[in-house]
């Protein structure tokens, strides 16, 4: 009896990973895991501030991995994952500790419920990448949310230094938050910009502008621009939304009209 072999080929494939990309990941989550500890030990302004610098590191892991062509599913998992601990738990501790512990069962939940729409968040993004012609994000953003967090926490102790009193502003807060993100409201974000193509002047001086007011007073300009971000986003969906509401009206009523005059 003979007995036949035969070869199998199998496809090599590279090994290893990109460092300086994932390197950089890590240190978000770094950043994240820090935030959660500080918001445990009840040192809040530290853990918000490693909120605002995780958004940092999550934006250059991003960026550096398009410009040296070193986007890998590795990378786009891991970055998830640090998304997941940097913006989903950690300000979701943060603002239980901070603010809803007085709400009992209610603010726990809140506090759930902000990691959960995150993390849902996150898997639709990632089902959704490359599905879509759009660069505005579908749903606001998780760094941004975790970013209207910290960023109230951080001017809050501008002008306070005791936690706050039990207020039923934060809960409602969280909950908007939470619920913006599994939205399918409209949100921009950096990545729309093309820094390759050319720009008008008056880019570079809103750009500076911008800069300096960071520079000048960080805790009142970060929260500025959090609220801006936030409402902004609102306020443009509502526009959309009407804008759209009165294209279909206008659209039923020249079928309307066309109708009548074939009856004619």
């Amino acid at each position: 009896m003979k007995f036949y072999h035969r070869k199998i080929d199998f496809k090599k494939t590279k090994k290893g990973i990109y460092l300086l990309p994932n390197t950089l990941t890590l240190c978000g989550m770094f950043c994240g895991f820090f935030a959660i500890l500080s918001a445990i030990n009840g040192n809040f302004v530290y853990a918000a501030w490693a909120i605002i610098l995780a958004n940092i590191f999550d934006g250059l892991d991003g960026w550096i991995a398009r410009l040296t062509n070193t986007s890998t599913r590795f990378g786009i998992e891991l970055d998830s994952l640090s998304d997941l601990v940097a913006f989903g738990v950690a300000p979701s501790i943060l603002i239980y500790k901070w603010s809803l512990i007085p709400f009992g069962r209610v603010g726990w939940a809140v506090a759930f419920l902000f990691v959960a729409c995150g993390a849902l968040r996150l898997a639709r993004f990632n089902v959704q990448t490359g599905t879509t012609t759009s660069k505005a994000f579908k749903g606001m953003p998780i760094p941004a949310a975790a970013t209207v967090i910290a960023s109230i926490v951080i001017f809050y102790y501008e002008f306070n230094t005791e936690i706050p009193d039990k207020n039923i502003i934060f809960p409602i807060i969280t909950t908007v938050l939470s619920l913006l993100m599994v939205s399918t409201l409209r949100f921009h974000g950096i990545k729309e910009i093309n820094f390759s193509e050319r720009k008008p002047f008056w880019f570079l001086v809103v750009f500076v502008l911008i800069l300096f007011v960071l520079l000048i007073h960080p805790s009142t300009a970060i929260f500025v621009f959090a609220m801006i971000y936030l409402f902004g986003g609102i306020i443009e969906n509502i526009y959309l939304f009407i804008k759209n509401k009165r294209s279909n009206q206008d659209t039923i009523n020249d079928q309307n009209l066309t109708k009548e005059e074939k009856q004619q």
